[in-house]
C-alpha cells in the first residue's frame, strides 16, 4: 500500500446552510450526495462518481461565536497524527484541535501552519483514488494553493513537516509562485499574499468539464465570482469564487497532463492573477 504521508487525503466543507450548500456544489460540480451522518452529527459526503471526494458538516454555533466563518479545509494524511502534530508544534504551528479518533473512521488533528494557515492532519482515511489520478478526475481537487505571508518561510515549514519538495518557481513583478511535489506528484503551488488579504488560507481547485458553463452556474445559485475566468497554462482555464455562504473555492478545466502547470492570464491586471505563475516556455506551454 502506497503511503499518503504529506499527501492532501480528504477535503470539508464547514458552512452555515448545509442544506443550501449540498443544492449549490451539486449544480456547480456535479457531485452527488450521499449521508454519512452520525447520532452526535449531521455530515454528507460529496461524491464524484462512486467515489466520496469531500465532506460536508454544519459550523456549530459556539464557533460561530468566536467568529468562524465557512471554509473548506483540507486534510494532509500522516503516518502518525500525534507525532506529526508535535512535530508542528515543535516547527511553530498552532494546535486547535490535538488528536481525536472518529469511530471507524479516522484519527486527526485540526492545526495551523506558523503563519496561521488552517489545514488538518489525518491517518487512516482513504480517499478512494490514487493521487495523481484524482488530481486529474472529474470532481476532484486538482490543485491546491497556499497564499502565505512568506512563501519561502512557508515552504521550509511543511517541507520540515510533510517532506514536500520543489519543482520550478516563477518569478515576475507580482513575486514569486512555487509549485511543489508530494509523494512525487505535482500537486500545488504556493506564494506571498498581497497586503490586500487579511489572511492566509488555502485554495482548493475543483476539476469542472466547461468551465464557463460552471462559472455561470456560480452565479445563478448565489455565489460570486472573484476572478476569472482566466486562461492558464497548459491550456488550463481557471476562476476564483465564493458560495453563497461565504466559503472560498476555485474550479478549474484543462488538459489532465498539464496539469500543475497554471499560468497568468493578463499580465497588465495584478489583482485578477497574483497567485498564478507566468507563462513562460516548457512543459505544456
Amino acid at each position: 500500500m502506497v503511503s499518503s504521508h504529506g499527501c492532501f487525503v480528504w477535503y470539508e466543507l464547514t458552512t452555515t446552510d448545509a442544506e443550501a450548500a449540498k443544492a449549490f456544489y451539486a449544480d456547480v460540480v456535479g457531485w452527488g450526495l450521499r449521508d454519512a451522518s452520525m447520532p452526535a452529527a449531521a455530515y454528507t459526503l460529496f461524491t464524484a462518481g462512486e467515489v466520496a471526494v469531500a465532506g460536508l458538516t454544519g459550523l456549530p454555533a459556539e464557533a460561530r461565536q468566536m467568529g468562524a466563518q465557512p471554509r473548506w479545509m483540507g486534510y494532509v494524511g500522516v503516518d502518525d497524527v500525534d507525532a506529526a502534530t508535535d512535530r508542528l508544534r515543535h516547527l511553530g504551528g498552532i494546535v486547535y484541535v490535538p488528536p481525536t479518533d472518529v469511530p471507524d473512521v479516522s484519527r486527526f488533528s485540526v492545526v495551523a501552519d506558523p503563519q496561521a494557515a488552517l489545514l488538518a492532519l489525518v491517518k487512516g482515511l482513504n480517499s478512494g483514488q490514487e493521487q495523481s489520478t484524482a488530481l486529474s478526475a472529474p470532481g476532484h481537487v486538482g490543485w491546491h494553493e497556499l497564499s502565505a505571508v512568506d512563501w519561502e518561510k512557508a515552504f521550509a515549514f511543511y517541507g520540515e513537516l510533510f517532506g514536500w519538495q520543489k519543482v520550478d518557481a516563477d518569478s515576475g513583478g507580482i513575486g514569486t509562485y512555487l509549485i511543489f511535489s508530494a509523494g512525487g506528484h505535482t500537486i500545488g503551488g504556493m506564494s506571498t499574499k498581497p497586503p490586500t488579504a487579511p489572511m492566509p488560507f488555502w485554495l482548493y481547485y475543483f476539476n469542472v468539464g466547461d468551465l464557463d458553463a460552471a462559472a455561470a452556474r456560480v452565479k445563478a445559485g448565489g455565489g460570486k465570482i472573484l476572478e476569472g475566468p482566466l486562461d492558464a497554462r497548459g491550456g488550463n482555464r481557471i476562476v476564483r469564487c465564493t458560495d453563497p455562504q461565504g466559503a472560498m473555492f476555485a474550479l478549474r478545466a484543462g488538459r489532465p497532463e498539464a496539469i500543475g502547470y497554471f499560468g497568468r492570464a493578463a499580465a497588465d491586471d495584478p489583482a485578477a492573477t497574483r497567485l498564478f505563475v507566468p507563462k513562460k516556455a516548457g512543459p505544456g506551454g
